[in-house]
């Protein structure tokens, strides 16, 4: 317990601000999940439940990566708090981040299917991507049963696993809309005004 008090307590101001500029960061992922969803609606048309589903558990994914930062800054802002409510505050972060991740797997999914519903948006392989960062986050779940070992927050499968795969998914899907958008501008461009 001394180490995560320490972590947090010993030097409170520079770890809150750390949790916060996080929060910043994390807030950035709102623009890339609209850019997805504006994608996806191009490739569902007048009936975008991908699109749909992808832009709503898009948003919660990031509410709930959000959240263990505020709890964690929490932790940090009396110096005075108990251990007890200090470890509480950091297994509430952590419980969050990781075993709540089904939203984010539903959100891959979605992305999946549609990327391989036959459409020209986006690379065929991009929906393959988005089915294994979807499987390499179901260990997560397991997280609220282990203490230590691969299945526990900070174990290989659950953090080592799940961060890997959060930043070839954030690469991935950002290379991909760069991509889209460059395509949609150039055939919007190729496009003929009517007089």
């Amino acid at each position: 317990m001394s180490e995560v008090r320490a972590f947090y307590l010993e030097h409170p101001t520079l770890t809150g601000a750390g949790f916060v500029l996080a929060s910043l960061g994390i807030v950035l992922y709102a623009p890339l999940v609209a850019t997805i969803s504006m994608h996806l609606l191009r490739i569902e048309g007048r009936r975008p439940v991908l699109a749909l589903t992808q832009l709503a558990t898009g948003t919660a994914t990031l509410l709930l990566n959000l959240l263990p930062m505020l709890l964690w800054a929490m932790a940090t802002f009396r110096t005075d708090r108990s251990d007890d409510t200090v470890l509480l505050l950091h297994d509430m972060g952590w419980l969050i981040l990781f075993p709540a991740i089904m939203l984010f797997c539903l959100q891959n999914l979605s992305i999946g299917i549609a990327v391989l519903s036959g459409q020209t948006v986006f690379p065929r392989w991009v929906g393959y991507v988005n089915f294994f960062v979807a499987v390499s986050f179901i260990p997560d779940i397991f997280a609220y049963f282990f203490h230590s070992g691969p299945f526990a927050w900070n174990g290989v499968l659950v953090f080592w696993l799940a961060l890997t795969t959060y930043c070839i998914f954030l690469f991935t899907m950002s290379w991909a809309c760069l991509q889209a958008n460059k395509a949609d501008k150039a055939n919007t461009a190729a496009v003929p005004v009517a007089a």
